[in-house]
């Protein structure tokens, strides 16, 4: 026993613990375990029915690193870069290697230019962006939202003061910015 004066007792041997516990060293003996195979070190036994794999067809020329020669075998395909997202991308990676921090900065900062392209794009389709109802403010009166931060020690608590400005200050300065656009091109028209 642990902390006692006693000197502990020996250690079981294996056929003690199996015939106390039922199912005690199923895996002991080689042939009885799957992965044994496995397990077996061969390098030459990589697993791989190929050389090379099958490439991906490149549709439109994708983004690589400088560190790279070329583009792993498969690649993702569902956001092709575009517009002046998609130029700040392919400058990171023709420009920059990525242990660099002006890789990944201005791959952030493509993110949000590609977040305001989004929004602006919205405002050519029919169903344009919704502020209100998709950022979840809408909750904060129906689903308890100010009784869920009360009292309960949430690390996000700190920050919410400055949330209402991040989330709807560029949605103010873009309405602003298209109503003077808008009073603008009505003064020259009047004139």
């Amino acid at each position: 026993m642990a902390y006692m004066p006693q000197k502990p007792a020996r250690t079981p041997t294996s056929e003690e613990l199996r015939a106390r516990i039922p199912g005690w060293g199923a895996d002991l003996d080689p042939r009885d375990r799957p992965a044994v195979p496995r397990l077996q070190f061969d390098p030459t036994l990589s697993g791989a029915h190929w050389e090379f794999p099958e490439r991906q067809e490149e549709k439109y020329p994708r983004e690589r690193s400088i560190e790279h020669k070329f583009l792993t075998p498969v690649f993702g395909t569902s956001c092709p870069p575009k517009g002046l997202s998609g130029v700040m991308r392919r400058y990171a990676y023709r420009r920059f290697s990525e242990a660099r921090a002006a890789h990944w900065l201005i791959l952030l900062a493509a993110d949000r230019v590609d977040a305001a392209e989004s929004h602006l794009a919205s405002f050519a389709t029919l169903h344009p962006d919704n502020p209100i109802t998709e950022t979840g403010v809408l909750s904060e009166f129906s689903r308890h939202g100010y009784s869920s931060r009360v009292g309960r020690k949430r690390a996000d608590v700190n920050h919410q003061w400055i949330d209402p400005i991040l989330i709807g200050g560029p949605w103010l300065l873009a309405g602003a910015g298209a109503a003077t656009a808008f009073g603008a091109v009505l003064r020259r028209l009047r004139k």
